[in-house]
């Protein structure tokens, strides 16, 4: 029998970074994005745990389209108004042709598209970037009202100081929408 092949790893360190500790898959390789000063004994152990925990997750199944559905679903009752709820989606879809942005709304056919990066990204994440465009379908722009109807999620701010990580460590600057 065949073993499994370990995947290419490649760490990045941040100055920025402090205490938290990421990962994800890019393409075959995952990224493990750790503080700049963890010594290489911690980045060893750090790097094996962040391995176990995407290799555990993946083996949870991949994100489907129609997860994306139910958790817009989950997320339009408990955020939005009743006059809000308009905001059901005539469809969500993974899409890996999304780098330069978490995800995409058209209001106009009430499509939204969502980056293939965020699906190994924890769940409260990945609502934070589903709600965010559920939210373009009430509001199409980014004016106070839009971020007042984005921010009822308890975990915004969080969220996106989380995406905001991955980008600077990305070296990208990716945009809203």
């Amino acid at each position: 029998m065949a073993r499994a092949r370990k995947p290419v790893v490649e760490v990045r360190r941040s100055q920025r970074r402090r205490r938290t500790v990421s990962a994800y898959r890019d393409g075959e390789r995952v990224v493990v994005l750790i503080p700049d000063r963890f010594s290489r004994a911690e980045e060893s152990e750090w790097v094996e745990r962040m391995l176990a925990r995407l290799a555990a997750r993946e083996e949870r199944g991949t994100r489907t389209d129609a997860e994306l559905l139910v958790r817009a679903r989950r997320l339009i009752s408990r955020y939005l108004t009743d006059h809000e709820r308009r905001a059901t989606p005539a469809s969500i879809r993974w899409v890996t042709n999304q780098n330069g942005r978490w995800g995409s709304c058209t209001p106009d056919d009430r499509t939204i598209r969502i980056s293939h990066r965020i699906q190994a990204m924890p769940d409260w994440v990945v609502d934070y970037v589903l709600l965010h465009e559920l939210a373009h379908l009430v509001v199409p722009s980014h004016n106070a009202r839009f971020w007042d109807l984005v921010n009822r999620y308890p975990k915004a701010e969080r969220a996106r100081g989380f995406l905001e990580g991955i980008s600077a460590a990305d070296g990208l600057v990716l945009a809203e929408d």
